[in-house]
């Protein structure tokens, strides 16, 4: 369906962007603390937007709000690579993560739209494809970052994107299903909060790591492990895989072994692969580290994600989402303040501390159902 193929495609734009943090970070000639205080801007815009992008959808329609969001973050993206001053950056990353975040709302929200309208778990799969969009991505990147600049590289996928949205615009608002208004539970008000509150929190524990890995594995690859540029940038690539084929795989799992089951089993992983990709000295066991990392966490989120919507629609959507998405922007530059006092192999194992808090986070959901 068309709404899949904009999963794919946000994947795409944020693995464009990962794999040439680097080279933003060397054409301006900042310190990893710097690039934590503009990665922070990132994450700010992307608070902004999702405070008022769940009531976007509801009045103008999720599909709508998709459209509008991957349009104007496709322009966003080449922005990036035209500043020159750590100001300039800051900005146009404030403004991409204002469209990141409407745009991660708008899907989510349209995921969990199709989940009740079809009654079939859909949102793990979704993620598992928006993993694949960031595997293509993360390929292209490491072929092209030796023949291309960064400017040309954001170029050639903002033009891609901008294309794809005109051709599947139309299909993607053929599909259009009645959006879910906000339901809370029996308990009360401060019930459904309070349980969307903890699928948030649950969010963020995986998004955390999400983003340590996404922002910071690249440059952890080519700076302290000394890889090449090309092959760091396959590091991303290789998290790609594994989180993909694992989120694909999310429904069946959870079907066979339960939800807290595959929410613990992935926490012990993330925490295992966490600490062997921080601490390592060898290129391939930090690879494999990263993979282990993929596999524990892809479903952690999609499955948050899901049940805040299933308590509350897109307002559900709304908040677990962006108190998850702090631990994906928010986390980065928290990595950045901390390798700028420890080095950076000890601030990823950051990853291994919010990997280990999904086990309690958990637990005490399964005995409060």
């Amino acid at each position: 369906m068309p709404l899949s193929l904009f999963f794919l495609l946000d994947g795409v734009v944020f693995a464009t962007w990962v794999v040439r943090i680097p080279s933003v970070k060397d054409h301006l000639g900042v310190s990893t603390g710097g690039l934590g205080v503009a990665l922070m801007c990132m994450a700010i815009g992307t608070g902004l937007a999702m405070t008022v992008s769940g009531r976007l959808c509801l009045r103008y329609g999720t599909r709508r709000v998709i459209l509008a969001a991957i349009s104007l973050l496709s322009l966003a993206l080449p922005v990036i690579s035209l500043a020159d001053t750590m100001v300039e950056l800051c900005l146009a990353l404030a403004v991409t993560g204002l469209c990141y975040g409407m745009l991660n709302i708008g899907l989510n929200s349209a995921a969990v739209e199709v989940e009740r309208a079809t009654r079939r778990p859909v949102m793990s799969v979704l993620h598992g494809l928006w993993s694949a969009g960031g595997l293509a991505g993360a390929l292209l990147g490491g072929l092209l970052v030796g023949s291309l600049t960064t400017s040309q590289h954001f170029l050639l996928v903002s033009a891609f994107i901008l294309l794809s949205t005109a051709i599947l615009a139309r299909p993607l608002l053929r599909g259009t299903v009645p959006a879910v208004a906000s339901t809370p539970d029996r308990g009360g008000p401060r019930t459904f909060r309070l349980a969307v509150a903890l699928c948030g929190v649950l969010a963020v524990c995986a998004a955390f790591g999400e983003g340590a890995v996404a922002d910071w594995s690249v440059l952890h690859l080519r700076d302290d492990l000394r890889a090449e540029a090309d092959l760091a940038a396959y590091g991303f690539s290789a998290y790609s895989v594994a989180i993909a084929i694992t989120r694909l795989a999310g429904s069946r799992l959870v079907a066979r072994f339960g939800q807290s089951t595959v929410l613990v089993t992935g926490a012990v992983l993330a925490v295992c692969g966490g600490l062997a990709a921080s601490w390592t000295g060898s290129v391939a066991v930090a690879f494999a580290g990263f993979v282990v990392v993929g596999c524990g966490l892809a479903n952690v989120f999609p499955l948050a994600i899901a049940q805040a919507g299933a308590l509350g629609g897109p307002a559900g959507v709304s908040l677990a989402s962006s108190i998850g998405h702090a631990g994906m922007l928010g986390g980065p530059p928290l990595i950045g303040f901390l390798a700028e006092h420890v080095g950076l192999p000890a601030a990823l194992s950051a990853i291994a501390v919010s990997s280990a808090a999904v086990v309690p986070l958990a637990l005490y959901l399964r005995a409060a159902r």
